[in-house]
């Protein structure tokens, strides 16, 4: 067990590590790629161990917290570590590891791979440092960190499709920014104080709560994904690096959703926000982003893409959790993030290597890719059962809680959204499936690049397959660890 003083600094640690480890690793870069790669994949490993540090002191209901009032006067610096936060944090942590490790390999064959670490270590402070802080101010500031330096990722390949995709990208994001401060200054105008330890600086509508409300969301909606805010989403996923984009899809469309949490129970309150008819507002935006995401991902031929458009549909379960209002679809909200991220990533790094090894990047190219990449569409097939709801997968209980939800709210055409949504995954998801393994033998497909002996490189291979592993025993253990920590997660915000 850590000293109580000790575990405070928990947090700062885990967020500040990656950030401060760029430097050397600017240096290890220049003289070993090997040494570059174990050091960054290190890194990785010692801020989920961070994380995981601060768990007993989570699992009794405790909550970390430090603050830093001397630094970026009047606002400070501040660490708040309860569940709602660790949840994310720890998800975050470890999709990020196997992306690290899985990017090792997958690297090899991309430029610039000097600049990739750095920004990687970057983004992952950023969205640490977003779950982990104790004020609107602190979530601003690694929030800008984590925006500006995915936007290397994005453009990492300097193609002329990803510096357009870039532009817009980063343009978005400074609007996102602009928004998010403006709603930061007027709450410290109105009530001294941005801390999410008291919160509920709202208590009642008013002209002044609606504008804040409204900045509130376009910034955070912005980096989520959400209608009407999505614009960026589809074209920036497919161009930047497998890895990344597992990261993009997978964790960072969540730190918007993690400050929308926060919002809306915390510096407003439910009671405002339903007043106020903001409620309905979001469950409507919710059913669109749901619908909507869903049917462009259909009419996508690209891969990437696809999944890009599915990840749009996806954050519209996780909108619709949060604006709820009860206990089972908040359960659902917090256990969809893990889903969510465990599923995306595995079906982004799958993407990643069948690009690599095949050269292929739509879905009609790779008619009968199971033949070659056996290991790869398998998982890439749990991913995709467990995203359209199959049981006993990760997917089916997530979407399960969230119908209940809306149910337990009186909203059952939202219930009967999900199962829409499910069945357009169906169509989406089951016609790759199908034609990977009962397409033919894949003489289309080509000889693909073997390492190894294998289909793919080991430091790819292993990620891949925990992460399969992992949807089916989050599924399987529906009273498990990810389930507990969500109805604590729900519990708390609900009790704010």
């Amino acid at each position: 067990m850590l000293d109580a003083e000790l575990v405070k600094y928990l947090p700062v640690a885990a967020v500040l590590l990656p950030l401060v480890a760029c430097i050397p690793l600017w240096a290890i870069e220049q003289r070993s790629a090997q040494i570059r790669d174990w050091f960054a994949i290190s890194i990785n490993a010692i801020s989920l161990g961070l994380i995981v540090a601060m768990y007993p002191t989570i699992a009794r209901g405790g909550t970390i917290f430090l603050e830093f009032p001397q630094l970026l006067p009047p606002f400070g610096i501040s660490f708040k570590v309860d569940v709602v936060g660790f949840s994310f944090a720890l998800i975050a942590a470890f999709v990020w590891l196997l992306c690290t490790i899985y990017s090792k390999s997958y690297m090899e064959y991309e430029p610039a791979c000097n600049r990739y670490y750095p920004f990687l270590l970057l983004c992952l402070s950023g969205c640490l440092g977003v779950f982990l802080t104790g004020d609107l101010f602190s979530l601003f500031l690694f929030f800008e960190l984590m925006s500006l330096a995915s936007y290397v990722l994005v453009v990492h390949n300097q193609t002329k499709e990803a510096l357009a995709v870039g532009y817009r990208y980063l343009m978005l994001t400074l609007v996102a920014s602009l928004s998010l401060l403006f709603a930061i200054i007027i709450t410290f105008e109105v009530t001294g104080s941005t801390s999410l330890v008291s919160g509920n600086y709202f208590p009642a509508a008013s002209g002044l709560a609606s504008i804040t409300f409204f900045a509130f969301l376009a910034g955070f909606g912005m980096k989520m994904g959400i209608v009407p805010f999505h614009i960026w989403l589809p074209e920036a996923h497919p161009v930047a690096p497998a890895g990344a984009s597992a990261l993009l899809s997978g964790i960072m469309l969540k730190t918007g959703a993690y400050g929308l949490l926060r919002v809306i129970y915390q510096v407003f309150g439910m009671e405002t926000v339903s007043g106020a008819g903001w409620q309905t507002m979001l469950l409507v935006m919710a059913g669109i982003t749901i619908l909507f995401g869903s049917a462009l991902a259909i009419a996508q031929r690209g891969l990437k893409k696809r999944l890009a458009y599915s990840s749009i549909a996806q954050m519209g379960y996780i909108l619709m959790g949060m604006a709820l209002f009860n206990e089972n679809g908040l359960t659902g909200d917090v256990y969809h993030v893990f889903t969510h991220a465990l599923i995306k990533s595995t079906l982004f790094l799958c993407a990643g290597a069948i690009i690599s090894a095949t050269g292929k990047h739509t879905v009609d190219e790779i008619k009968g890719i199971g033949y070659r990449m056996p290991v790869t569409m398998t998982c890439f097939t749990i991913a995709a059962l467990a995203m359209i709801g199959i049981p006993p997968l990760n997917g089916f209980v997530s979407k399960v809680f969230l119908s209940v939800g809306a149910l337990d709210a009186g909203q059952s055409a939202y219930a009967v959204i999900l199962v829409i949504s499910s069945l357009m995954n169906g169509i989406y998801y089951l016609p790759i499936v199908i034609s990977a393994f009962l397409g033919g033998e894949g003489e289309a497909i080509g000889p693909i690049k073997r390492r190894f002996g294998l289909e793919m490189a080991p430091s790819m291979m292993v990620p891949i397959v925990i992460l399969s592993v992992a949807i089916f025993a989050t599924g399987l253990m529906p009273e498990g660890f990810a389930l507990q920590l969500s109805k604590a997660a729900a519990q708390l915000l609900l009790s704010s």
